[in-house]
């Protein structure tokens, strides 16, 4: 299992993401105050994780799928630990861009919230600005 941490092990659901921007340090709800999503952590090193926005609502034309397709991040692959450092060699994901990628999260566990950091990155759903996600996730 790649010495992964095995407290990650589980289903955890999202409570809270904000998009840091690198440059300005201004912090955004991009989801919403109540925003959806889970990841699942295998015993087998696979990470699994889908975030959706709240209020989203069923798209009944094209303009409504790109809205969609704006509001959503999936995306999964075998993840390794490195101390506080989560890797994640993505094989599958909503954005072709990051397919082949390696992405890199920072974890802490308190209690049966996880809190993780994301490296900063270009956003292409945000207008191509380097971010950085800030996320709270409770444990299920």
């Amino acid at each position: 299992m790649n010495s992964n941490d095995k407290t990650l092990i589980g289903t955890w659901k999202l409570i809270s993401c904000v998009l840091e921007d690198a440059e300005t340090k201004e912090q955004k709800p991009v989801w919403g105050t109540n925003p959806n999503g889970y990841i699942v952590m295998t015993p087998e090193g696979r990470w699994i994780v889908i975030q959706t926005a709240e209020g989203r609502h069923p798209p009944k034309n094209d303009k409504d799928r790109i809205a969609a397709f704006k509001s959503l991040l999936a995306y999964s692959g075998k993840y390794r630990t490195e101390g506080n450092k989560v890797v994640i060699k993505v094989d599958i994901a909503a954005d072709e861009a990051w397919n082949g990628t390696e992405q890199v999260r920072y974890y802490k566990i308190d209690g049966d919230e996880l809190h993780i950091e994301a490296a900063p990155q270009a956003y292409p759903n945000f207008g191509g600005k380097v971010m950085r996600g800030i996320l709270v996730w409770k444990r299920e």
